[in-house]
């Protein structure tokens, strides 16, 4: 039995149909966020677009599966899936892979810079060398000085232009290894960024358990920090997280990494520190930084104390940093429940 082909959809349709898919989804977000008390960040829109569209079915299950629970969808919630995204990892080890060949292409291209000025030098003296030889004035050897000459002209020239390419090449080194510092940085608070977190912590937990030394993790998170910046504003909340930045960097030494993780939140590696130790490490740089108070600087009003949060894990295993990192997280979300500026560890 012959089927019938189905009715074409006209083009115009077609679009009609995409646009208010596309109205649908934007909907549906902006309910979203307003609904959970999120804030417009492209971060934010990011994960809960993706979410809803279903473009990423994992991300899409676990939004589902919160909201069925009960549970709030707040920021603190939110950061945790966008930190413990299983794809982050990847796309660092990619872009490290990626500036690696570019380092190695740029230094091929100045070792070929080099050998080929080099050889034009020894090519140039050994031919000036033989002109200089050359004692007959026949109208001849006059033709073959004459394009010795012009040979001679060339290859400085290309010589010159060899020595400009390996100068930039230099330059262009340069340029790559100041972006590779760049790009682990955090602008505000100058600490190392997420991205330099990731592979400190892959290469503490492989140094870990090969040396056999016990490695913590920590999250720490502002407390109110929102209500800080609704308050006082955002320039007020920069100097906030600033201000805890230097406290918790002040710590760092070669047994305490320090990183900003995103947003309100810093990451610390405690390296020798079983999770007791390195719960009264944290413990005492969050009492130092509770002694402190802050001023708005616009007003001259003092506005309290600021302080932070903590959760610790320790990392049992060659295959447990990602776990840890669950489990930090779940240590921090207690603290903030148990009332704030306080450490738990899990």
């Amino acid at each position: 039995m012959k089927m019938d082909p189905p009715p074409k959809v006209p083009e115009a349709k077609a679009d009609s149909r995409a646009q208010q898919a596309r109205s649908d989804l934007f909907a549906q977000i902006s309910e979203f966020m307003i609904r959970h008390d999120l804030d417009i960040t492209g971060t934010n829109l990011s994960a809960v677009g993706t979410a809803l569209s279903g473009a990423n079915a994992a991300l899409a299950k676990a939004f589902a599966a919160r909201e069925l629970s009960g549970d709030p969808v707040d920021q603190r919630w939110i950061n945790t899936v966008i930190r413990l995204d299983p794809e982050t990892g990847e796309r660092i080890s990619e872009l490290d892979v990626l500036m690696d060949k570019m380092e190695y292409a740029m230094m091929r291209f100045a070792a070929t810079a080099r050998a080929a000025a080099t050889e034009t030098l020894e090519q140039r003296g050994a031919l000036d060398a033989t002109i200089q030889k050359i004692s007959d004035p026949g109208a001849e050897v006059f033709q073959v000085i004459a394009l010795s000459k012009a040979m001679l002209e060339r290859i400085e020239g290309i010589e010159k232009a060899m020595e400009r390419s390996q100068a930039e090449s230099d330059a262009l080194r340069a340029d790559l290894a100041k972006a590779r510092i760049e790009a682990d940085i955090d602008h505000l608070t100058r600490l190392p960024n997420r991205r330099a977190f990731e592979r400190r912590l892959d290469a503490a937990t492989r140094d870990a358990v090969r040396e056999g030394t016990p490695l913590c993790v920590a999250f720490c998170d502002v407390d109110h920090f929102k209500a800080i910046n609704d308050t006082h504003g955002h320039d007020v909340g920069d100097r906030v997280l600033v201000a805890i930045a230097g406290t918790l960097n002040r710590s760092a030494n070669d047994e305490c990494f320090v990183a900003r993780h995103g947003g309100e939140e810093f990451a610390v590696l405690l390296f020798g520190f079983d999770k007791e130790t390195a719960w009264r490490k944290l413990d005492a740089i969050r009492r130092e930084q509770a002694r402190k108070r802050m001023v708005n600087r616009e007003s001259g009003k003092p506005f309290g104390k600021v302080t932070f949060s903590g959760g610790i894990a320790e990392i049992a295993g060659p295959d447990d940093a990602r776990t840890a990192l669950r489990r930090a997280d779940e240590a921090l979300y207690a603290a903030k429940q148990q009332g704030r500026n306080r450490i738990v560890a899990h």
